[in-house]
């Protein structure tokens, strides 16, 4: 019986490390399927737009599931109200300022940027909650922080000013983010991870329409082809399915070993950038990838006995334990 025990043990732990990993893979093909369309002619607007648009009816496929499963508490029109907004912020906002930082950088530099949200819920804790930071996350905070300069010195020379356009975009993007991260905590205790990710979702999808049909009503419909099929794997593989296989991977194996598995999201966003979008990999690139992941390393095992909900797995593709997840 012991020994069944432990296999089971490690069979959950296996899978749900597998699970981990591919999910952080998956999100960071979200760069990759944007830059494609971006070939196409299509702009961050109806990129947008139609990735949250697709993704919607899935994730509310995933609520009607859940709600099958166990009953949920009604919330107030003031809590939808206040989910709304967040949704504005966290899935929208941040995401559309990833998706216009994207036209000018590097694949490479813009999963590390977004790599870096956790340091970013700390500064804010710090100077505008109050928290204390230990010597540890100061440390981690100057290497992260050293290590995207590192990487952007390469794109700079590749790209010139644009290179700081895209990087403050794609940096701001990161701290609106991290902003709605500490603005959801006392939220997803009310509401529900999952109830709190479809509201959101739903949030996004409103205003990426609005904006959409106002940037040129008739633009979502006038699109080739490829770009449809871009936005329906984006949605889909890159955005809903690595959700669900990050929660799966919470609920077997932790926060803490979730968000090391997530160290592969840089790394592969590197090499799928090389394969598929022709972008170099060169020795500084690497070195400052390097320097980023020590740095979340040590933020991770710093926090390994904090809890991280659900909640922080978004379509953006990073969170403050960055897995995923914009």
């Amino acid at each position: 019986m012991h020994a069944s025990n432990l296999a089971l043990q490690r069979k959950r732990y296996l899978s749900g490390i597998l699970m981990a990993g591919l999910g952080s893979i998956l999100f960071s093909g979200k760069a990759i399927l944007i830059k494609l369309a971006f070939t196409y002619g299509a702009n961050a607007e109806t990129l947008l737009a139609l990735r949250m648009l697709i993704a919607l009816p899935l994730f509310w496929s995933i609520y009607w599931w859940q709600s099958r499963q166990k009953k949920m508490l009604p919330i107030s029109w003031s809590d939808r109200a206040k989910v709304f907004l967040l949704g504005f912020l966290g899935y929208f906002l941040s995401s559309y300022l990833d998706f216009l930082g994207l036209q000018y950088i590097s694949v490479g530099l813009e999963r590390i940027v977004l790599y870096l949200t956790p340091t970013i819920v700390l500064l804010i804790s710090y100077f505008v909650l109050h928290k204390a930071i230990s010597r540890l996350q100061w440390v981690a905070l100057i290497v992260g922080y050293f290590g995207v300069l590192t990487v952007f010195i390469q794109d700079a020379n590749s790209t010139g000013s644009a290179a700081w356009l895209g990087m403050l975009l794609v940096f701001a993007s990161a701290c609106i983010y991290a902003a709605y991260m500490i603005g959801s905590g006392e939220m997803v205790r009310r509401v529900g991870s999952i109830r709190l990710v479809v509201y959101a979702s739903t949030s996004s999808a409103f205003f990426s329409a609005v904006q959409a049909l106002a940037y040129n009503p008739t633009d979502i419909l006038e699109q080739a082809s490829q770009i449809y099929w871009l936005s329906l794997v984006n949605a889909s593989i890159c955005t809903v399915i690595p959700m669900l296989l990050i929660m799966i991977a919470i609920n077997r194996i932790g926060s803490p070993l979730v968000a090391q598995a997530g160290i592969l999201g840089p790394v592969s966003t590197i090499f799928m950038g090389w394969a598929v979008l022709s972008e170099p990999i060169t020795w500084l690139q690497i070195g400052g990838m390097t320097l980023v992941m020590g740095a979340m390393w040590l933020l991770v095992r710093n926090d390994t006995n904090k809890p991280i909900p659900l909640e922080s797995v978004s379509p953006n593709g990073f969170s403050n334990k960055d897995l995923l997840g914009s």
